[in-house]
């Protein structure tokens, strides 16, 4: 990943060996029951075709320039596919995801030079979907949760086993964009005007403090905020998805859109329904999740 540098950022770093990290908080009881019922879970929301302006009010250079799209309408699934849904699926095929094939996936963590961006991460041999933390962890309390540590392949196998499919980055930034609460205001679906939270991010300074003040320091279980108004729920946070779109071409990367718990405001600002990161399809981490699509149509680029 990368994101945007800050002095502000990087002076106090060097100011304090404080790093609170999603490992140090498991899902708290309270935490769980904020999700949606068994009821809601796997329900689709649907997404009327139109058009809108993708890549609106760019913040890095790889989100522009703003550009006219045309988008058939499509079913989305209302939320990122959880523990439970995989587990499921794990279950009926006997599916191996690649980082249990492969020996392991990223995993964000304590450093003792935050001021490092590569310091941050680490392959660790033991973090899988099953095991979302590493060695000693397991999905206790965290069936609601997105799940992670899949690559574009394993949510391809997913998405074809569910009888749906990746959706495409054009689709996913439509679904966001109509679903913010402002259309106007880029950051209408991370904060309120009261400033309560909408969303899943990193709260407070980046990356030596996360204050929780959304109230969760990792994932969050789907749901516990509130839909957007196309009834999808985040959107924005919580984790990225991934999407079956290249990132750019001639780049071996897909794109992954809608930022993550790691997204704050001080530093990475990627929770914008525009921003965009990349990824290769082989490689998970333990922020990146996804959700499925069905069609009912196509979607093309007005040039």
């Amino acid at each position: 990943m990368k994101y945007g540098a800050s002095a502000a950022v990087a002076a106090a770093v060097l100011m304090t060996a404080l790093v609170v990290t999603p490992k140090d908080a498991a899902p708290s009881a309270a935490q769980s029951a904020c999700a949606l019922d068994a009821a809601s879970l796997g329900g689709f929301v649907d997404i009327p075709g139109g058009g809108f302006v993708m890549g609106v009010d760019p913040v890095f250079p790889e989100e522009g320039p703003p550009r006219k799209v045309l988008v058939s309408p499509f079913r989305l699934q209302a939320h990122e596919v959880t523990n439970s849904q995989f587990a499921a699926f794990v279950a009926e095929t006997g599916y191996v995801t690649e980082a249990e094939r492969t020996g392991g996936s990223a995993q964000f963590s304590e450093s003792e030079t935050p001021e490092v961006f590569l310091s941050w991460w680490s392959l660790n041999a033991e973090a899988t979907w099953r095991s979302p933390d590493g060695e000693g962890s397991d999905l206790s309390g965290r069936d609601l949760h997105p799940v992670v540590h899949v690559t574009l392949n394993d949510a391809r196998a997913y998405a074809a086993w569910a009888g749906a499919r990746m959706p495409t980055e054009i689709e996913w930034e439509y679904a966001a964009s109509l679903g913010l609460f402002d259309p106007m205001d880029p950051e209408s679906g991370i904060r309120a005007p009261d400033g309560s939270l909408r969303a899943n991010i990193w709260t407070g300074l980046f990356p030596v403090l996360n204050s929780r003040r959304d109230g969760f320091a990792g994932t969050a279980p789907v749901g516990c905020f509130e839909p957007g108004r196309t009834g999808a729920y985040d959107m924005i946070g919580n984790v990225w998805e991934w999407t079956d779109s290249p990132f750019a071409p001639g780049v071996p990367r897909a794109t992954i859109k809608g930022g993550s718990y790691l997204c704050s405001e001080d530093y990475c600002q990627r929770y914008r329904t525009a921003a965009r990161e990349s990824l290769e399809r082989d490689f998970s981490t333990a922020h990146v999740g996804f959700r499925v699509v069905q069609s009912i149509g196509n979607s093309d680029e007005l040039r």
